[in-house]
């Protein structure tokens, strides 16, 4: 089978790391697969072996969205027309032109599966998960139009339910990890950044990830030289939070980290993982974390409750962050054993659910389905 998929490799997100470990999986299976991104003159070159690729001119790009050229709609069209895919997999949000694919592929008689990335938090407890919910408001129309919608959760699903996308065209595979590659084992960083307990975020440095609440906690919690909090990543709040917390309260500014296996030794070398975000989908980092063996603490925004729920590890609400911390910081300082358990739960959570392979599984079956399925759309009439 020839998927073509339409997705993102820079900058560095979630999405891209969802686009490669999946259409890399696929081709481990057998498949064809044609990589559509979009590109400016100024890119640096990211190859992934084993793609056909077509660049789609675009204007401007960031993690959160793209402009595309006034040219890339036909571009598109024109590929899409030469590769003559069996299907076409497209992994939101991208740019407007997502909104133009269901009419596009409808011409092209190319059936059209959509992955929805958004973070959301479906109990709206604060400004950022208000604006997310207009991001679900504005795609929802578009949605019911794709043959298919893959989301991480059945509580994203019911959100995108209640906004008017038919249930029957929605389906729930969740991230996966490669459990073989993202394991236990050993790391020398702990005794590299000279801590006896090593904490751990990883992820962007934004409003929505709320590292400043995390920051306050570790801040007031004192809890000794011996504790260490390495902060990977970066983002347009990092100039803005290092002056305040730096080394002088035992935070490492790690900054980015393409290399991977680096990312997995920081992980295996960490006690504990904690992602505060008021707004999420289903966090890669989270279970990756979770499937190197670390004990994790993350708030119930997105999916991230129901990965963690019973006993996988702890939930924090997305209010008072700072103080829920500040009480479980010292707690899993002192008790290795707490955080021993916990990490061992956290892996055999991700073996029993969120396995790469059985999310290609699910989505080769999602596949089979769409084809058999036909182009049929619920209203019956043509898209316009």
């Amino acid at each position: 089978m020839h998927i073509a998929w339409i997705g993102k490799k820079s900058p560095f997100c979630g999405n891209v790391t969802y686009g490669r470990e999946v259409t890399n999986a696929l081709l481990d299976r057998g498949y064809e697969v044609s990589f559509l991104h979009f590109t400016q003159a100024e890119d640096e070159e990211h190859t992934w072996s084993g793609y056909k690729e077509v660049s789609l001119p675009c204007l401007y790009k960031s993690q959160v969205y793209t402009i595309p050229s006034l040219k890339a709609s036909k571009v598109l069209t024109r590929s899409l027309k030469q590769l003559q895919p069996d299907l076409v997999h497209a992994s939101l949000t991208l740019s407007p032109l997502d909104f133009l694919l269901p009419e596009i592929c409808q011409e092209l008689n190319l059936p059209l599966v959509a992955t929805f990335h958004p973070p959301f938090d479906g109990k709206r407890r604060n400004l950022k998960s208000g604006t997310q919910l207009f991001t679900y408001q504005l795609y929802a129309p578009f949605l019911a139009h794709y043959d298919q919608v893959i989301v991480f959760s059945q509580l994203q699903r019911n959100f995108l339910v209640r906004l008017g996308v038919p249930p029957h065209k929605l389906a729930v595979i969740p991230n996966g990890v490669d459990v073989i590659k993202y394991s236990p084992g050993y790391s020398d960083f702990k005794s590299k950044l000279d801590a006896k307990r090593l904490f751990i975020y990883l992820g962007r440095i934004a409003t929505e990830k709320n590292i400043e609440a995390l920051l306050r906690a570790w801040k007031q919690s004192n809890l000794g030289e011996e504790s260490k909090l390495v902060i990977v990543g970066n983002g347009p709040l990092l100039s803005s939070l290092m002056p305040f917390y730096g080394e002088e309260y035992g935070i490492i500014w790690w900054g980015f980290e393409a290399d991977e296996q680096r990312r997995i030794e920081l992980l295996r070398a960490a006690d504990v993982f904690i992602l505060p975000s008021l707004l999420e989908g289903l966090s890669l980092s989270l279970l990756e974390a979770m499937a190197c063996g670390v004990a994790c603490v993350a708030t119930d925004a997105g999916a991230d409750g129901e990965v963690l729920e019973d006993g996988a590890g702890v939930i924090l609400n997305t209010h008072r962050v700072s103080s829920q911390l500040h009480t479980l910081l010292p707690v899993f300082r002192d008790h290795l054993e707490w955080t021993t358990l916990l990490g061992q739960k956290a892996r055999q959570r991700v073996l029993e659910r969120y396995t790469l392979s059985g999310n290609i599984s699910r989505l080769e079956k999602l596949y089979a389905e769409v084809l058999n399925a036909g182009r049929v759309h619920v209203s019956g009439a043509p898209l316009h």
